[in-house]
């Protein structure tokens, strides 16, 4: 039996339209600067409450990074559940813990947890006020492929739960033919994967000048042992009445406000953009390809915020493609240099725990 698929409309008609809805609908949806009074938090299911600052689930679809809230009372164990993308967490308020695969580790205003692909997780508050945090996700990433999948199990224990999706071992695998060299490829990154570091605590951490104008440390990244699919987590401070200096790249940028008050300069060119303000609690979106920069209003305080991208994954496989076309943008030293100013000069205050609100 022979058939005939047609859509009445050309192949080319199709696609155009189509691509053109999509970016019509992603600048729709554009956010600069989310304000957190403006995030609704809601009672969900899991026995939290949850608000979304950027995210499909909070009508902001995004491609690769979501950003949501989370608010757990005092005496409340969340339900148990699973995904198939990874996740991290920043401590915002009070205190209590995260379990992953059965350990236990704490989080606080200041911490920062890892939570791995497929990984069954939940958390709780031990302690009198609210527990607060934010994540950090890929699944908007996961999504774009059809393999988005989130289990839930109630308040069943993880003993009686499946672990993580078996693969074979690197070790069991013999021979040089192509479908043996993927098996030991993949086992030994499963493996790795599934080795990597949970948790950053807030007094582990060591801040460090940069030419930039200010200073830095990494929360989860691979330079400190973490296995994650490619988002990085750093915070940076920018003294009292500074900046940082000016730089551009594509992707996703999501900035949550830690301390302090500022704003951020974004525009197509390094001058006629225009200038965001931001304030504690306050998630900055930057991206486009902008040109930006990001100041510390402030002559008192410094200004804390931490950064999350998807440098490790995305975007250097957007540098292959796109090669030679450079995808991170700075300006020359010289003015980079002028920019940042002096850091050496910058008084900084010694390192104590976020609080909230």
């Amino acid at each position: 039996m022979s058939t005939q698929t047609t859509t009445k409309t050309s192949h080319y008609h199709v696609q155009k339209s189509r691509r053109e809805k999509f970016i019509e609908d992603w600048r729709a949806n554009h956010r600069t600067v989310i304000r957190v009074e403006d995030v609704e938090l809601k009672e969900t299911q899991r026995g939290s409450r949850v608000g979304v600052y950027m995210g499909e689930d909070g009508d902001n679809p995004t491609r690769s990074m979501d950003a949501l809230l989370h608010e757990v009372d005092h005496g409340v164990v969340t339900t148990i559940h699973r995904h198939s993308w990874d996740a991290m967490i920043w401590g915002v308020g009070g205190e209590g813990w995260i379990e992953i695969d059965g350990e236990r580790v704490k989080i606080a205003p200041g911490d920062s947890v890892h939570i791995p692909a497929w990984a069954w997780h939940r958390s709780g508050n031990d302690g009198e006020e609210p527990l607060r945090y934010a994540t950090f996700s890929s699944e908007p990433l996961l999504a774009t492929m059809g393999m988005s999948i989130l289990e839930d199990r109630g308040h069943e224990p993880f003993e009686s739960l499946p672990g993580r999706p078996a693969y074979t071992a690197a070790d069991d695998v013999q021979g040089d033919d192509a479908y043996a060299r993927r098996l030991r490829r993949l086992g030994k990154e499963q493996a790795k994967r599934r080795s990597g570091r949970l948790h950053t605590d807030w007094d582990d951490l060591e801040m460090l000048n940069t030419p930039r104008g200010t200073r830095t440390t990494f929360l989860l990244d691979r330079a400190i042992g973490y296995e994650a699919s490619g988002i990085t987590m750093a915070m940076f401070e920018i003294g009292q009445g500074r900046g940082q200096s000016m730089h551009r790249h594509p992707g996703e940028a999501w900035l949550y406000v830690v301390d302090g008050e500022g704003h951020s300069y974004l525009g197509t060119e390094p001058e006629g953009g225009e200038n965001h303000p931001w304030k504690k609690g306050d998630l900055i979106i930057v991206d486009h390809y902008l040109w930006h920069q990001h100041f510390n209003d402030s002559k008192e305080n410094t200004a804390r915020v931490v950064r999350i991208h998807m440098f490790d994954s995305l975007l250097e496989t957007m540098k292959a493609l796109m090669d030679p076309v450079v995808l991170f943008e700075e300006p020359p030293t010289e003015i980079r240099d002028k920019q940042a100013g002096d850091v050496t000069t910058i008084v900084w205050p010694e390192m104590t725990r976020p609080t909230w609100p």
